[in-house]
């Protein structure tokens, strides 16, 4: 069993999370800025489809990937000189967030229903959620959004609509992320796409751990601007410079 959180009630201890399904904690309460922050301070995130109540859930592993230890496979890093593309900020978050609702092939629904469009907007008014767009031609053909408390950064979900936009706007991510000092983002579960790109399992302990000093610092100002370093021309040259 699980607790059902009723609205103003607070989140029973990570440790309680189930075994089986990995990381189920709580059902209920509600998807405010208030409780969704203080879910993610405490290294939980919010996972449920439609027609089901709020699930909270906080995994053991938890995916993680450093900025500074961001791999990239030869044949990226071709697709990053190409600049066929460009990578912006901040710039469409609602566009992102709806795209990234959109069924996967094979798949019937989604688990980013209206109602968390809605919660994960008011956090991006906020200044707290954030999306990396790449775009091509004036089109928005991938990209990725998320959270972002001090040097932490939970990803949440993304999407592509042409081939490799999702993995170029997480590589501009991680990057501009590491020039900022962050020192984690938080990618949940275990995918053989993000551990291509050097992210790894964590223990939870050592995961929440991690999380609660990282949300001390202080925030990136929003909206989020990249710096002109992301530009794959401009880190190729560096790199041979250095």
């Amino acid at each position: 069993m699980i607790p059902w959180l009723e609205r103003d009630g607070d989140f029973p201890p990570v440790e309680r999370a189930l075994a089986h399904p990995n990381g189920l904690l709580a059902a209920g309460g509600d998807l405010s800025p208030e409780r969704l922050l203080r879910a993610y301070r405490l290294g939980i995130f919010p996972w449920f489809s439609a027609g089901e109540p709020i699930l909270w859930w906080s995994p053991d592993p938890r995916m993680a990937l450093v900025p500074s230890e961001l791999r990239i496979v030869r044949s990226m890093t071709k697709t990053l000189r190409k600049a066929d593309f460009e990578v912006r900020a901040d710039s469409a978050f609602e566009q992102v967030i709806r795209a990234c609702s959109e069924p996967r092939a094979r798949q019937t629904g989604t688990w980013i229903t209206d109602a968390m469009q809605a919660a994960y907007t008011r956090l991006h008014r906020l200044g707290v959620a954030h999306s990396i767009e790449t775009w091509r031609g004036g089109e928005l053909v991938g990209g990725l959004y998320g959270v972002a408390l001090g040097r932490a950064f939970f990803g949440e979900s993304m999407f592509s609509r042409a081939s490799d936009a999702s993995k170029i706007a997480l590589v501009h991510l991680a990057r501009q992320l590491d020039a900022w000092g962050f020192e984690l983002i938080d990618c949940q579960m275990h995918t053989p796409l993000l551990a291509s790109f050097g992210a790894r399992e964590m223990a939870r302990e050592q995961f929440t751990r991690r999380v609660a000093e990282l949300v001390k610092c202080p925030d990136v100002p929003a909206p989020w601007v990249l710096d002109r370093f992301n530009d794959p021309h401009a880190a190729a040259v560096a790199s041979k410079r250095g």
